[in-house]
């Protein structure tokens, strides 16, 4: 898991919006973008590249 200060602080590179972790925590969630960027090696990989898209 991440630091507790770190999640404070990040956001979503493209809205700024603050971010979650998914169920199984291997990566965080924007719910206005609807996009999950991955965690790599504890690391969060906020990308726009790197996401998922969460939209149907």
């Amino acid at each position: 898991m991440l630091d507790k200060s770190l999640m404070e602080i990040l956001a979503c590179p493209q809205c700024k919006e603050k971010v979650h972790y998914n169920d199984d925590k291997s990566g965080l969630i924007c719910d206005h973008c609807q996009l999950e960027f991955p965690i790599r090696d504890d690391i969060p990989v906020m990308l726009v590249d790197e996401a998922k898209s969460l939209s149907a």
